[in-house]
């Protein structure tokens, strides 16, 4: 068997780390040169002194932002355009969040410094963009390998085209082969020679394949000369952050998927759960008079609605919502105006909080679907049960990466690659991924670019 890899280089912990330290260091670079332009003069020891107990929480928090603005995720090096915007926006986060932080605590700290704030402010901006778009190719980062991918399928090719047409990785496929047209290649005089010649270093394979097995004696060799091997699957995981459905067999779920608790992570994730949905229900309680006046003023039907959904382990649990359709004079239900508004504001979802303090839902996992849609997606798509091995949540690993998710009605496609999303929760659910999609949520609901 060949040595695989178990981690592509592209998207790494080391690019993240260099991406982390940067912005450490142009934060406090801004911190030096905003006390130099203040004062005109060269800061002293005691001036850091006096302004760190206050700038440095403040920076910290800052860095919080940076990560809710997605510049710490595995792809953030891609859009180099959007950078610039991307950090401004942050920064008008962080301005807000300064202010907030000053008038509460400057009372403690004893001092005030305006000025120095805005000139931090201005330079951190500037400087974070300047590393951002910069600094990365200096410590080697977009340094790109040359590659060949062997394998077969749209997979393939949507994996080829996705690195090929991105600099954010680390790879680049000089050349692919199509296992299904393995027939008519010679395989050592096409491949084989051209690796050596052009001195590729990777290989990207779909050991899964049956066809892969009757090159491997040619492939073997290679890695006496130091070419690495990387399974596709693994490859395209980690570029797509979903599991490839069409690539996947029975073995996979029994090599990744467990019903089997993860004790410490599941009682850690209730705890979390238990507490921020009271916390969150008792705060949001003053909206429900005026939610439900709202609803009344509209159409002086019912404030709430219980739907049927599918739980953990197949079991049916009722979610409660406020209203936000109604049954139209042509019989179809219709969002109503004030609906929109609720729906746009995910307001209309406030009372699964209570779901969540019951445990019928979590604040992070799979959506629980209508037990109606389940029934037709259990027949079309393979594998769909293995969803309902974890407890279903208000917000997922799907609706934070596929916003274009099917809603109300049967839809297999694009329930086939939510569900790709749903596994790849599954497989890799962790509390630092639980709070990546939690930080998502509040994103996209504070910036309402979610449906």
């Amino acid at each position: 068997m060949l040595g695989f890899k178990n981690y592509m280089t592209i998207g790494s912990k080391r690019e993240l780390i260099i991406l982390f330290l940067g912005d450490l260091v142009s934060l406090a670079v801004a911190f030096w040169l905003a006390l130099a332009v203040r004062a005109a003069e060269m800061p002293s020891f005691a001036t850091l002194s006096a302004y760190a107990s206050s700038l440095i929480p403040l920076s910290l928090l800052w860095m919080f932002t940076f990560f809710i603005a997605g510049l710490y995720e595995k792809h953030a090096l891609v859009f180099e355009k959007k950078l610039p915007s991307t950090i401004f926006n942050a920064q008008i986060a962080n301005s807000l969040i300064a202010v907030i932080f000053f008038y509460l605590f400057t009372p403690y700290l004893g001092i005030t410094p305006k000025t120095i704030l805005v000139l931090y402010l201005v330079a951190s901006t500037v400087l974070i963009v300047l590393w951002r778009l910069l600094g990365p190719a200096l410590f080697g980062i977009k340094r790109q390998e040359a590659a060949i991918l062997i394998g077969s399928g749209d997979e393939m090719r949507t994996l080829k085209d996705e690195v090929n047409t991105n600099r954010r990785y680390n790879l680049n496929f000089v050349s692919s082969v199509d296992l299904s047209h393995i027939e008519g290649i010679d395989f050592k005089a096409e491949i084989i020679n051209r690796i050596y010649s052009e001195k590729i270093t990777s290989v990207v394979i779909d050991l899964r394949n049956e066809k892969a097995e009757a090159i491997l004696p040619a492939l073997y060799n290679l890695i006496f000369s130091g070419v690495r091997f990387h399974d596709m699957h693994k490859v395209y995981e980690e570029v797509f952050e979903r599991i490839p459905l069409s690539l996947v067999r029975y073995s996979w779920f029994l090599e990744n998927i467990s019903s089997s608790s993860h004790a410490g992570y599941d009682i850690l994730k209730r705890i979390m759960d238990m507490t921020t949905a009271f916390v969150l229900g008792i705060l949001s309680l003053p909206l429900y008079p005026l939610v439900a006046l709202a609803i009344k003023l509209d159409d002086h039907k019912k404030v709430f609605i219980f739907q049927d959904r599918m739980g953990k382990n197949n079991t049916v649990i009722k979610i409660i919502k406020f209203r936000s359709m109604a049954r139209s004079s042509d019989g179809d239900n219709k969002v109503t105006r004030i609906g929109k508004l609720l729906r746009a504001t995910r307001i209309d979802e406030l009372p699964q909080l209570w779901n969540v303090v019951k445990g019928d839902l979590s604040l992070v996992g799979p959506r629980p679907e209508l037990p109606e849609l389940v029934k037709v997606y259990e027949k079309e798509i393979p594998y769909y049960k293995v969803r309902h091995l974890v407890t279903p949540g208000l917000s997922g690993w799907g609706q934070i990466k596929d916003y274009n998710v099917p809603r109300g009605t049967a839809d297999v496609d694009r329930t086939r690659t939510k569900l790709s999303y749903d596994l790849y929760y599954i497989r890799n659910r962790s509390f630092m991924l639980d709070l990546t999609i939690a930080l998502k949520t509040i994103k996209t609901l504070l910036s309402r670019s979610g449906n």
